[in-house]
């Protein structure tokens, strides 16, 4: 996974992440319903992608997003990644909600430069499972930070990304922002403990490196945020940390070494509700509930 070097490296001495079932063959729970047919890749000019309303963890990557039904006066959120946590990955089939917190985080100008540091209210939502996502609620709405600081929120898609699709994976923890296009679809990406669903795959031009965890991935024709990078293989290995494997319909596993992933954001559209608040049990939200 894309921590940066630090705290990958800390994470292994302290035992945050083990190997357990270090390439297993993926779960066999019941699949979900099959999941959307991509929409077809825009034709629309692309924009420039910056770093305005990227931030900077401590440990990686994120955004402050808002979704398309969020208001002005919503308290703000912050995306990032469930192992970019303060508290540590959570562990398969953990999933977090409302738990106070009050991280900070440095947020960042079209250039790059520092706008200033949000804080966090709680962990509004965070999970390892099936998806790896972290959404901070933060004490500042998307009105007060406009105000404070002239930085718009990234909006979220709601619709799945299509293969093929130019993005660009903005990293606020390095300040840079890596190009290239989707080149297709993990059914199941597992690595150690974890097993994600419908995972996106790069083509090789973004050689993302740790540190870009959490990264909103922008789809440069809407401007929106389609996923949030969080790993790939680095050594060739099969399914162990920093190594993930895919594994399709069939249970074939494809080792990638060198190819970098990310998962889709549209089923968090799905699950917010008035006041910018989490609601697991609403029409159409599949996001994994405790």
């Amino acid at each position: 996974m894309k921590r940066s070097l630090v705290g990958a490296l800390s994470a292994l001495l302290l035992g945050g992440a083990t190997l357990v079932g270090a390439g297993a063959a993926p779960a066999t729970a019941a699949s979900p319903a099959k999941a959307p047919a991509p929409a077809k890749a825009s034709t629309k000019a692309p924009k420039a992608v910056d770093f305005a309303g990227t931030v900077a963890l401590s440990n990686c990557s994120g955004s402050v997003v808002r979704t398309p039904g969020s208001a002005d006066s919503d308290p703000a959120l912050v995306l990032s990644n469930g192992h970019c946590l303060e508290s540590g990955f959570p562990g398969a089939g953990e999933v977090i909600v409302d738990q106070p917190s009050s991280r900070s985080f440095t947020l960042l100008t079209a250039s790059g430069g520092r706008a200033g540091t949000v804080r966090a209210s709680k962990v509004a939502y965070a999970t390892m499972t099936d998806t790896d996502i972290s959404l901070y609620q933060l004490t500042s709405t998307y009105a007060q930070i406009q105000s404070s600081y002239g930085i718009k929120a990234l909006t979220l898609s709601d619709s799945r990304p299509a293969q093929g699709s130019a993005i660009n994976v903005v990293s606020g923890y390095w300040k840079k922002i890596y190009s290239c296009n989707i080149d297709g679809f993990a059914y199941r990406l597992k690595e150690g403990d974890w097993t994600w669903k419908d995972s996106v795959r790069y083509t090789s031009a973004c050689n993302t490196i740790g540190g870009t965890s959490g990264s909103p991935v922008v789809d440069p024709a809407s401007g929106k945020v389609v996923a949030v990078n969080n790993t790939g293989n680095e050594d060739g290995a099969r399914c162990t940390l920093n190594n993930p494997c895919e594994v399709d319909q069939n249970g074939t596993v494809t080792v990638r070494q060198g190819i970098n992933y990310a998962q889709e954001t549209y089923p968090i559209t799905k699950c917010v509700t008035t006041g910018n608040k989490i609601d697991l049990n609403l029409a159409g939200c599949v996001l994994p509930k405790p």
